[in-house]
């Protein structure tokens, strides 16, 4: 029986489809997954686009770093591919999947110390 003096709760969504440290915690682990499984990359992308803008300045780094760290590594991969022509590619493609691990370690490790971002411009590291 419900009561008529309290309304009923708004439906929250989980926090880690909200702007902040649980949503990017997500969006890594995406990236890394994606390894694995392949498509969750494309999962992790869409979650940072949504959400870049609407938190705190230091997270801000974040979705910066983890939308140019998505960005750049595509590049680096279709890069790679044409590079099989010339029989380089498969070493440039594990050059550049090393660069997305270290990337996303390297903000799992930061937003775990609840720090920015340095330089969320940034090619390298």
């Amino acid at each position: 029986m419900s009561n008529p003096d309290h309304a009923p709760e708004p439906r929250q969504t989980d926090r880690w489809l909200e702007p902040g440290k649980a949503n990017l915690q997500v969006i890594y682990i995406l990236y890394l997954a994606s390894f694995v499984i392949g498509i969750t990359g494309i999962v992790g992308i869409v979650l940072a686009h949504l959400n870049r803008g609407k938190s705190e300045p230091w997270l801000e780094s974040h979705y910066t770093w983890a939308i140019r760290t998505f960005w750049l590594g595509l590049l680096g991969v279709f890069i790679s591919g044409l590079l099989m022509i010339v029989m380089i590619g498969m070493l440039t493609m594990i050059l550049v999947a090393i660069w997305v691990i270290v990337r996303t370690v390297v903000g799992l490790q930061k937003l775990g110390r609840n720090e920015s971002i340095a330089n969320p411009q940034s090619w390298l590291l």
